[in-house]
């Protein structure tokens, strides 16, 4: 029976129980994985601590990357040897997983197993930032909330890919520096300063097409507030914490603006939609438009220790769990 982190009860990093849970043969459109890699997310935390509630007791992790070991009946596309990636399902902190062949894409020669894992949940999320919810254009100034974390990485190159001017947050000096290597223009130090106010500042009271918040209770206020008339405020995550209600009319006080709160699993229904998005990355990543960065790699016993270092901000990059 392989290793593996399980969830019996919700709360923080102390619930996460490393032990043996047996995985079973594949099922009908199902892949047996030996997991190389599987990379933390802050959705994550949010399932182990209850904020997205998962029938108890479950296998943390939605995503990985690894060599197939088998196949189930009705498979096609896949064989037992290839190198595939996923997300969007339980079960990756575990030496073996069970996934489902409609989500798993084939890895290509060029681009290794820990950047699989590390690029496909939070690179997904970034395409479909840039590319679905708010399409950024030529020109179009953008905010990037934590712009040295997993996805502020991606989302900054993406976006500077089409042409975007991107101001970047981040709280300390490194997380400037790598900011910047990532491409953003302006950085914006929210720890020093108020960082609506200086978005305003940089862009001549003008304000940004959109906002790209990952971070919610705590920034929610000034994103709002960064916005030009009828820009947009994507807000796609909580790490600060979930977003009180917010009253329609603030909209309309801040210029006619506009709030989504997206989710990755709309964005990738189907799978020309998943194999899209995914082609889009691993092109990127081999080609070298792209650059993936691994902030830190844990054994599977280290993972509460992961989990800490994820929501303490102690982290840059993708954080991965090596089986």
């Amino acid at each position: 029976m392989p290793t593996a982190v399980q969830v019996r009860r919700t709360g923080g990093p102390e619930v996460l129980e490393v032990g043996e849970v047996e995985v079973g043969p594949p099922g009908p459109r199902q892949l047996l994985v030996d997991v190389a890699a599987a990379g933390v997310n802050y959705i994550d935390t949010y399932q182990r601590g209850g904020i997205y509630p998962v029938d108890l007791p479950f296998v943390l992790g939605q995503e990985g990357a690894g060599t197939v070991a088998a196949v189930g009946a009705e498979v096609t596309g896949f064989r037992p040897g290839d190198r595939v990636a996923w997300q969007g399902v339980l079960g990756g902190y575990a030496r073996r997983a069970l996934v489902p062949a409609d989500v798993a894409v084939r890895v290509p020669d060029g681009v290794d197993d820990d950047t699989a894992a590390a690029l496909l949940l939070q690179g997904m999320t970034a395409h479909y930032l840039v590319a679905s919810t708010h399409p950024v254009r030529e020109g179009d100034a953008v905010l990037v909330h934590a712009a040295a974390g997993g996805v502020g990485l991606l989302l900054t190159q993406l976006a500077k890919a089409r042409g975007a001017r991107v101001l970047g947050t981040v709280s300390t000096a490194e997380k400037a520096e790598l900011a910047r290597e990532a491409g953003v223009d302006e950085v914006i130090r929210y720890d020093e300063v108020d960082f609506a106010e200086e978005v305003r500042r940089l862009t001549g009271g003008e304000g940004v097409a959109v906002a790209y918040d990952g971070v919610g209770r705590s920034t929610v206020d000034g994103s709002l507030a960064s916005l030009r008339v009828r820009g947009m405020l994507a807000l796609f995550g909580a790490a600060s914490g979930p977003v009180p209600p917010i009253d329609p009319q603030r909209l309309n006080a801040a210029g006619s603006v506009f709030l989504t709160r997206p989710k990755l699993g709309d964005h990738t229904r189907t799978r020309e939609e998943i194999d899209w998005r995914a082609g889009e990355l691993f092109d990127a990543v081999t080609s070298g438009r792209l650059r993936v960065r691994i902030g830190g790699t844990y054994p599977l016993a280290d993972v509460r220790r992961a989990h800490e270092d994820l929501e303490g901000r102690r982290s840059t990059g993708k954080l991965l769990l090596k089986p």
